[in-house]
């Protein structure tokens, strides 16, 4: 990442707005800080995801292990504004499984990209088949986009859920509803 043509470009809008960091002091460290905050929310670039998922134990453990209410942050890569939401993930091992920080390490480096949510809900689910091999992955992501409270149609508190299923989930309706249920009853207690 070049910091510096980063606080450049930041100096330049900046401008193109009427805006004069010289006269206005609370401006003059806004380029650089600018600059720091993108190297840091955008730092799942410059990873790959896989390698989050570093330690596989054998397991006999065969049913739904589900981590839920992942927190996130996400920028859109259509307007550079945030989105942020929870992901839930679950999976059903094929002899394999993971630390369970491990599976929010992979949300957290994915997340931490120019994203969309549709991809962002695909990559996750795609890196844990590749890793573990489980007989199911299901992932369901809900994030409020900043894009739509803000700007256009500005509609706070409107969320977007996305899910994908691979392998078990896909094809057995039962153990798909047995995870939404997971995902659910926990959400029917909080409210």
């Amino acid at each position: 990442m070049d910091k510096k043509k980063i606080e450049k470009a930041v100096k330049d809008i900046l401008q193109a707005l009427g805006l004069d960091i010289k006269k206005n002091k609370d401006l003059t460290a806004t380029p650089k800080r600018v600059a720091d905050m993108l190297e840091e929310v955008l730092s799942g670039q410059f990873k790959n995801p896989a390698d989050e998922i570093s330690v596989i134990l054998e397991q006999e453990h065969d049913e739904i292990i589900l981590i839920r209410d992942i927190p996130l942050y996400s920028m859109c890569e259509h307007h550079i504004l945030p989105f942020i939401g929870r992901a839930h993930v679950a999976y059903i091992p094929n002899k394999k499984i993971t630390g369970l920080s491990k599976i929010a390490r992979v949300v957290d480096v994915l997340a931490k990209r120019l994203q969309v949510q549709e991809r962002l809900t695909t990559e996750i689910a795609d890196v844990i088949m590749e890793k573990l091999r489980p007989k199911g992955v299901m992932v369901v992501v809900e994030a409020e986009h900043l894009c739509m409270v803000m700007r256009g149609v500005k509609k706070p508190g409107a969320l977007t859920i996305t899910s994908v299923v691979r392998g078990i989930f896909r094809k057995n309706e039962k153990t798909r509803q047995e995870a939404l249920s997971l995902i659910n009853s926990y959400r029917r207690q909080r409210d």
